[in-house]
């Protein structure tokens, strides 16, 4: 019995430890207010319990100390769990190429929270991804939110229906049909209309009437009547405004990802009160992104418009890029520094739904939080300390 007692005991309490911890460092970037000289961060159970600068460390805190603290990063769009480092058909599940018009794959269903390109992105801050299918078809699939903590697609899933992911433009790719413009919006125009009509027959009031379940259907008046959000991935400015066109019709609410040319269009953006995921900084200059600029994210700031920085999805292994230098790279080119740390933070958080959980350093929120040797956008700083929850999930910088 007593040594029942001691296992138990020895079991429990490491567990404890892990529970409450203390963060001291030089500088503490919150992403919703000042950055924080000679910060403090308590950790209890999860969640931030205090952050500030005068704060007494109570008994029992594990103590961590870094050079600088921001919240866990977030990717606003990722590939990343359905695409795979291997780069081999085996590990290629962001993309189905049997038709152009399909939305109702889950993400979920594909998911892979074991894939190495988790780990990897976990270990330079990446604490939240969302992801899903990728550019290709009209409507790709869905798309949803995850935590990059280890465990099973159930354990880690925020949010599992997040946004309905489509292309129009250049980007479509892999089919006879669609083969123009006209025709991409076309065939998204009547699949859209279908579900207006059966929306309408699954509300009616004598059961018997209504429809069958109709996978692609329902889920295309989730879309419609506001549950979810269309995400479509369009860089030129026609493209862009054939993606507002389509929004303004049905009523739906817009993401734009990519964007390389929305800085023509602030005002028809800002108009059509679509939100903007941001091509990743250093994307080539070529075929649909060949007027992009790297001041994207300063000049839509400038004009009110916040902005979500992505990794996007690469062709080439390993299939994503480095999140945190893409935000530096925006820095560089004229946005200015506190803005940087929120496109990766707060406000893709508030652009998901999720800041009531996640994207800025604040009690209550989960303990998910990045500790570095240096400043966060300076080549040579390394992260150290990686926590989802409280966990310690990644180390580096030889701990």
């Amino acid at each position: 019995m007593c040594m029942k007692k001691i296992f138990i005991f020895m079991f429990i309490l490491p567990m404890l430890a892990a529970a409450q911890t203390a963060i001291k460092a030089d500088v503490v970037y919150t992403a919703t207010g000042p950055a924080l000289r000679n910060g403090i961060i308590l950790i209890n159970n999860g969640k931030i319990e205090k952050v500030g600068t005068d704060i007494k460390i109570p008994d029992g805190y594990r103590l961590l100390e870094a050079q600088a603290v921001t919240p866990g990063l977030i990717d606003a769009r990722s590939v990343v769990g359905l695409s795979g480092a291997l780069n081999i058909s085996t590990d290629q599940d962001q993309v189905e190429r049997s038709s152009p018009l399909q939305p109702d794959l889950r993400a979920t269903d594909a998911y892979n929270p074991d894939e190495k390109l988790v780990e990897y992105v976990r270990s330079w801050g990446v604490t939240t991804l969302h992801t899903g299918h990728g550019m290709g078809p009209l409507i790709s699939g869905q798309t949803m939110v995850a935590k990059t903590k280890p465990g099973t697609t159930d354990s880690v899933v925020m949010v599992p229906e997040a946004m309905l992911a489509m292309t129009v433009g250049e980007g479509v790719s892999g089919f006879s049909s669609p083969g123009t413009r006209a025709k991409q919006m076309a065939m998204l125009r009547t699949e859209l209309l279908k579900a207006q009509a059966h929306a309408k027959k699954m509300a009616d009031k004598d059961p018997a009437k209504r429809p069958a379940p109709d996978l692609k259907m329902d889920m295309l008046a989730k879309l419609l009547n506001g549950s979810i959000k269309g995400m479509i991935y369009a860089n030129k400015t026609n493209d862009i405004m054939n993606a507002i066109r389509l929004s303004r019709e049905f009523g739906f609410k817009l993401v734009l990802e990519g964007a390389a040319e929305a800085y023509r269009l602030m005002e028809e953006i800002k108009a059509a009160k679509a939100e903007v995921i941001l091509h990743a900084t250093m994307a080539r200059n070529g075929d649909d992104m060949v007027n992009m600029t790297r001041e994207s994210a300063a000049l839509l700031t400038a004009a009110g418009i916040p902005v979500s920085i992505e990794t996007g999805y690469e062709a080439y292994v390993p299939k994503t890029r480095v999140l945190l230098h893409e935000a530096a790279q925006a820095m560089v080119h004229g946005l200015d520094y506190e803005t940087a740390i929120k496109t990766i933070t707060i406000h893709p958080a508030k652009l998901l739904g999720i800041d009531g959980r996640v994207g800025s350093i604040t009690e209550g929120k989960d303990a998910d939080l990045v500790l570095y040797n240096g400043d966060p956008f300076e080549y040579l700083t390394k992260v150290c300390f990686v926590l989802i929850e409280g966990q310690v999930v990644s180390r580096g910088c030889g701990q």
